[in-house]
Formats: structure tokens, C-alpha cells, sequence
């Protein structure tokens, strides 16, 4: 006998709501408050995040393909929302006023998983097709035998003259494809994780639609994120220690703004 493991179909929302465009200031200010009231968990999920991006790093010099550094630092923007299913679970059970464990945090990626791992598996697509682009940009720019170290690569990429046409095009590539993720997951992640019973296709149109019905807010909110994600990822990734469970705990309150029940 065959399961379905399809969730029924839901009379989702007709519209969302329409917000101030200055609202990602108050999604962060409640974000803020989340991370205090749940530091621990917050600060592990920072922390393990941290040490992803060290252990990231180290792969990618000690396999040759310093290049790839920076795409596959630019691929943490597409993937970041998913790995914030726990923080988004975090925040559900503060608002209901429970006191969670990291345990319960972790808890989020099995509320809706069948779900989760289809969304999962759209983002890896978006990131695998970015970071293909971004090697053929590479090659077409610098050649297939251009290696330097990793500590001469800024200096032999400024040298080589190429280095303002590869960023433009590879920047255009880049916001094309981190715009269609942001706006596949602005809210629709959090509420896989909030609504078990609604499939990855029904929230995702939903996250479309709080897009574009508010885009300046949602284009305050995207801006928002890059500058605190880039700030973070400077000091070596440190700066995720408090950047990445703010920015997941805002997230949670941005879906619950703009997302009707």
C-alpha cells in the first residue's frame, strides 16, 4: 500500500499584507529580541555556521580552486535561508511562549521535511547552475592556466586587465540568480516551518507575492541582508556568530507580518 505523502492542498491567502517600506527595521529589532531570548541557541547556530565557512574555506585552497572562494561564499546567500529552519522553529515556540532547546530548534527541519528538502533541493540547483557559471567566467576571463596561491590571487586578477568585465558580468549573473532565490524564500521557508500541512509550490508562490506586492520594503529588507551578511563574512566569517541568527529570527517576523493567517 502506497502512502501520500502529498499535503492537501490549502486555500492559501488571496493577498498578502501590505507593509511600510521601513519594516525590516522593526523585523530586526524583534529579530534582536528573539536572539537574546534564545542566546544559546542562537550563538550555536552562529558558531556551527562560523565553522562551516573556516572548514569551506580550507577545501577550496587545498583542492586548488581558490577561485571558487568567492562563488561559493556568494552561494551562502542562496542556501542561508534553508539553514534557518531552526532559528524560524526558535522564534515560533517564543512567540507561543515556550522556552525552547537546541534541540527543539533542530526539530524545525521535521516539521514539514518532505517539503523543506524539496525547497532545499531548488536552492542547491540555483547555487550548483551559479557556481558552474561562475568557473566558465573564470576560465573565458583568465584562462584554464591561471593558478596562483591564494594570497597572490587578489593581486593576480588586478593584473591581468580582465578584472572589471569578469566582476560586472559576474555580479549580473550573480544578482539574477540571488534575486530569484530571495524572492523563492523571503517568507516561504518560515512557513513550511510554521504550516506543516502547506506544500514547497503553495508557500513559494506565496513568498513570490509578498515580493512584488512589496517590493520596496522586501528591496530594503534583500539590501539589509547582503550588507549585514557581507559585514559578517569579512572578519573570516566571525561576524555570523550574531549576524546569521539575527537575521533568521527577523526573518520569522517578516512571514508573520506579511503573511495572513
Amino acid at each position: 500500500m502506497s502512502i501520500d505523502i502529498t499535503p492537501t492542498p490549502l486555500s492559501l491567502p488571496s493577498k498578502v499584507r501590505l507593509v511600510a517600506t521601513d519594516r525590516p527595521w522593526t523585523w530586526l529589532a524583534l529579530g534582536w529580541r528573539d536572539l537574546q531570548a534564545a542566546r544559546p541557541i542562537s550563538l550555536a547556530y552562529g558558531a556551527g555556521l562560523t565553522l562551516f565557512g573556516w572548514l569551506l574555506v580550507l577545501l577550496l585552497f587545498e583542492v586548488g580552486t581558490p577561485w571558487a572562494i568567492l562563488p561559493a561564499t556568494a552561494g551562502f546567500f542562496i542556501l542561508a535561508p534553508l539553514l534557518a529552519a531552526g532559528l524560524y522553529e526558535t522564534s515560533r515556540r517564543l512567540e507561543l511562549g515556550e522556552r525552547p532547546s537546541l534541540a527543539d530548534a533542530m526539530g524545525g527541519f521535521r516539521r514539514n521535511g518532505v517539503q523543506l528538502a524539496m525547497i532545499g533541493a531548488l536552492l542547491l540547483v540555483i547555487h550548483l547552475f551559479w557556481t558552474r557559471i561562475a568557473g566558465l567566467l573564470f576560465a573565458l576571463f583568465f584562462g584554464m592556466n591561471f593558478s596562483p596561491t591564494l594570497a597572490e590571487l587578489p593581486v593576480a586578477m588586478l593584473r591581468s586587465g580582465h578584472i572589471l568585465p569578469f566582476l560586472l558580468i559576474g555580479t549580473g549573473f550573480g544578482f539574477v540568480l540571488a534575486s530569484a532565490a530571495f524572492a523563492a524564500c523571503a517568507v516561504s521557508i518560515p512557513m513550511l516551518v510554521d504550516r506543516p500541512e502547506v506544500s514547497f509550490l503553495e508557500a513559494v508562490t506565496v513568498s513570490i507575492q509578498a515580493v512584488m506586492e512589496n517590493w520596496r520594503a522586501m528591496a530594503l529588507w534583500a539590501g539589509l541582508i547582503v550588507v549585514f551578511t557581507g559585514l559578517a563574512l569579512v572578519p573570516f566569517f566571525l561576524g555570523l556568530l550574531v549576524a546569521m541568527p539575527l537575521i533568521g529570527h527577523a526573518t520569522w517576523h517578516a512571514y508573520r507580518e506579511l503573511v495572513p493567517r
